[in-house]
């Protein structure tokens, strides 16, 4: 079991950056793969991105290029950089963490307007 916990959300102007953190509850050292997702009002949730335990990486081709995913077992935290943001980008986003289960967390609202 592990609970999980998104900060870093806001509002920003279409062109900046937002970093969002996802906490866990527990060592994330050895939870085989964490990630990123997002759902937009109307829409299915989508995978953003996500960070094998194995460091390997994949992302979205929407994001490719501006987003970065990154994880520090030290804090049991996995980071989302967000550059270069777009309106389209606006969504709310969910940590995932796939350990045998699936667990998520609540989510952070992400709105990109001017």
């Amino acid at each position: 079991q592990v609970q999980l916990v998104e900060s870093g959300g806001g509002l920003v102007q279409p062109g900046g950056s937002l970093r969002l953190s996802c906490a866990a509850s527990r060592s994330i050292f050895s939870i085989n793969r964490m990630g990123w997702y997002r759902q937009a009002p109307g829409k299915q949730r989508e995978l953003v991105a996500f960070i094998t335990s194995g460091g390997s990486i994949n992302y979205a081709d929407s994001v490719k290029g501006r987003f970065t995913i990154s994880r520090d077992n030290a804090k049991n935290t996995v980071y989302l950089q967000m550059n270069s943001l777009k309106p389209e980008d606006t969504a709310v986003y969910y940590c995932n963490a796939i350990d045998g289960n699936i667990f998520w967390g609540q989510g952070t609202q992400v709105t990109v307007s001017s």
